[in-house]
């Protein structure tokens, strides 16, 4: 069995409470009206009452001032002139257990996840991206998965893109085309994002978004103040964020069906910047997160100014609703007058559409799920004072909790694991050093080539040397025995003519020298 919440008191008779049946919280809320209204009040009743009773709340802090949340509301003029019109002699006034967060890690624990986990949809939708770039986008996350690239932080997916850009002619086949000027938009709107501190929300370690869903040691939920002051200046990071923790809640939490309470109440203040400019994909994943995430336990409470800012499809999903004061100056603000009155059912004792413009500050016109789911008709009431202080917290109190807080030191030091970037750095240092080498084999056989073509040239000389060494030894050799035989030939003749002489001078007288003639003459073959 649920725990009625109170959340206001009737202004026809304040003696009669209007609640809201925890059972029934997860079935989702709008708190709207003009600003100054009472919306933010609304707001910490619910958070504060919601923590009463163990269900952990998550919201975002757009002004600063619902850090007000940690401290114990005390008693003022105004404050005691409200607890009259509401008949309330005292309110026990309390601090409700507070875990401040921040994306930038100024103002609270930091906030990280990874590229990988944010995905190219939410991703494109944080970078304003066209439907073009969004399928690029989705190409290059393909390859980092196909190629085994971890993308965690913001220069792993600049790398990545790179790496991509560089080699898309090789990815065209199997992925596409990827556009050089596709990838350049992409690359130019991260580069923009960075500037705005965008590029802080990617790292480790990463949110275990379970650690949202905590209650302190009495029992009391924990409420996780989101510090949105900057990041509103950045709306589409602020609610690519909000969206990408509603889908992490969606898919890490089980199945539970009906409870008696839910298990995480999360409030998303400024509304419209959920929806202003979002693709048809996005706002497809949005409603269906919206219409699902009601299973898991998770109740989602829209807070904006105007009913208009939400989509006809989501604001039907919203079983319960605290309408404010809204202007009708403008036919745009009677339309939405007119809208919201006939979000509601009708009440027979006042027109809604005229009572929404007469409401006063603190007043609100209210309609939850009854105990059987059924909604109820519109009353007109007074919201409850909170126990909460009005004013925020100073810096050193700030500070001081977040020293004590559940999660310090657990997300403070970021870690840079190896991923994308590293792995890519080595791939262009492996290229390099393969260039390099073959670069020095190209110049060793170079100067190898040159080396054979040296010996052999030399070579070649030598021999060509020895030939002509040989040509001139077989010269000398044939003119040494030329030279030879004439010299012989030169002392045979010599000597035969010695002998002749010798002879003729021994025989004397003319026998003696016919004898030699004759001998002679046979000997050389004369007459």
């Amino acid at each position: 069995m649920g725990t009625p919440i109170i959340i206001a008191k009737k202004t026809s008779d304040t003696q009669q409470d209007i609640v809201l049946h925890s059972q029934f919280a997860n079935r989702h809320g709008l708190i709207a009206g003009a600003t100054g209204t009472g919306k933010t009040v609304t707001l910490k009743v619910l958070a504060e009452s919601f923590s009463r009773i163990g269900v952990p709340v998550f919201l975002a802090d757009a002004k600063g001032d619902v850090s007000s949340l940690a401290k114990a509301g005390s008693n003022n003029p105004k404050f005691d002139e409200r607890l009259k019109i509401l008949k309330i002699e005292s309110v026990p006034f309390t601090a409700t257990p507070l875990v401040f967060w921040d994306l930038f890690g100024e103002q609270g624990h930091p906030i990280r996840t990874t590229v990988s986990e944010i995905g190219p949809l939410l991703l494109a939708q944080m970078l304003n991206l066209n439907d073009t770039q969004e399928g690029v986008l989705s190409a290059v996350f393909r390859i980092a998965d196909d190629q085994g690239l971890l993308l965690i932080d913001f220069k792993d997916l600049k790398a990545m893109l790179s790496y991509v850009s560089e080699h898309a002619t090789e990815f065209k086949a199997e992925y596409g085309n990827l556009s050089p000027a596709s990838l350049g938009a992409i690359q130019r709107n991260l580069l923009a994002l960075a500037d705005q501190g965008g590029d802080q929300f990617f790292g480790e370690p990463s949110l275990n978004i379970l650690d949202f869903i905590q209650t302190d040691a009495q029992g009391h939920g924990y409420i996780n103040l989101l510090a949105a002051d900057k990041l509103m200046n950045t709306p589409k990071l602020y609610a690519t964020f909000l969206l990408w923790m509603l889908s992490e809640l969606f898919e890490q939490l089980p199945e539970v069906g009906d409870m008696d309470k839910p298990k995480l109440v999360f409030f998303f203040d400024e509304a419209h910047l959920l929806f202003d400019n979002a693709s048809v994909a996005l706002q497809e994943k949005i409603e269906q997160v919206v219409r699902l995430i009601r299973s898991k336990g998770v109740g989602i409470y829209f807070v904006t100014q105007n009913p208009l800012d939400l989509p006809e499809s989501v604001l039907g999903q919203l079983g319960n609703r605290v309408q404010h004061a809204l202007r009708a100056f403008t036919p745009k603000d009677q339309k939405a007058v007119k809208t919201a009155a006939d979000t509601f059912r009708a009440n027979p004792e006042f027109k809604v559409d005229q009572a929404i413009t007469e409401l006063g500050v603190g007043e609100a016109l209210i309609s939850c799920l009854d105990e059987q789911g059924i909604p109820q008709i519109v009353e007109r009431g007074w919201v409850m004072p909170p126990y909460s202080a009005f004013s925020p917290i100073s810096l050193e109190e700030r500070q001081t909790l977040m020293t004590q807080s559940i999660v310090a030191g657990v997300y403070e030091q970021s870690l840079d694991r190896e991923s994308a970037f590293e792995l890519l750095q080595q791939k262009v240092v492996d290229r390099q050093q393969e260039a390099l080498q073959a670069e020095q084999e190209k110049i060793q056989a170079k100067e190898l080539d040159t080396q054979a073509k040296q010996q052999e040239k030399e070579q070649a000389a030598f021999e060509k040397q020895q030939a002509r060494e040989q040509e001139r030894l077989a010269k000398e050799q044939q003119k040494e025995a030329e030279r030879n035989a004439k010299q012989r030939d030169k002392l045979i003749q010599d000597t035969v003519g010695t002998f002749a002489k010798s002879a003729a001078r021994s025989l004397g007288g003319s026998t003696g020298q016919k004898i030699v003639r004759g001998l002679l003459g046979s000997l050389f073959g004369r007459k």
